[in-house]
């Protein structure tokens, strides 16, 4: 599948430089459109449409139900801890008026590129982030709570439940702000305490917002 990019703007999918935007052709020899940084429009003389997702629902993009023309509008997000390279993991988003090609045709343009693609509803934060985010809050909570120390919680993690690396070590690395940003647009949506920024991550955001007003 040829796709093209729409769209300047930095990708926290595809950065600059990344090999899959080397290959994107122009729009007009393209089966696939993605957009990046843009609003997404329909294209019906292709095959999908993919808009790039931060923590928000694919229905901001379409509407709610989909509105007439944007039935092949797929979404998608490259999982990356902060400034991490990219993984090889993308997950896919659909609606349930989302068109079954379409979402074939996204799988295979990701494939084709060496990724690893899974499907997933349309749920704010997806698969990745809902899972996660609870997970390193409860690390900070522990080290506020004097539970263990950081390289002790990190080591258990790491020792007992085979992680590569530790939660707070991954959370740290991913940088606390980025933490704070995710967790409180997936704490607004579901409202579930497990989603609450942990102090840690509060401070920071409050530190690189200027503190209190």
């Amino acid at each position: 599948m040829k796709y093209a990019i729409i769209g300047p703007g930095e990708s926290r999918s595809f950065p600059t430089g990344d090999g899959f935007r080397q290959a994107a052709v122009g729009e007009e020899e393209a089966d696939i459109v993605v957009f990046l940084g843009e609003l997404v429009s329909a294209r019906p003389d292709k095959a999908a449409v993919l808009v790039e997702l931060g923590t928000e629902c694919l229905g901001v993009h379409t509407g709610e139900p989909v509105e007439p023309g944007l039935e092949t509008v797929v979404g998608f997000a490259r999982y990356r801890n902060g400034q991490d390279d990219p993984s090889p993991l993308v997950e896919l988003v659909r609606r349930p008026e989302t068109n079954d090609k379409a979402v074939a045709a996204a799988r295979d343009m990701f494939e084709a590129a060496g990724l690893t693609v899974v499907v997933c509803g349309d749920q704010a934060g997806r698969i990745v982030d809902r899972l996660v985010r609870p997970k390193y809050n409860a690390a900070l909570r522990f080290l506020d709570e004097g539970l263990a120390t950081q390289k002790d919680l990190d080591l258990t993690c790491k020792l007992g439940l085979g992680y590569r690396d530790g939660p707070v070590e991954r959370v740290m690395r991913g940088g606390l702000t980025r933490h704070f940003d995710v967790t409180s647009a997936l704490f607004e949506v579901y409202g579930t305490p497990a989603y609450a920024p942990a102090r840690a991550a509060v401070v920071a955001a409050a530190r690189r917002d200027g503190g209190k007003d």
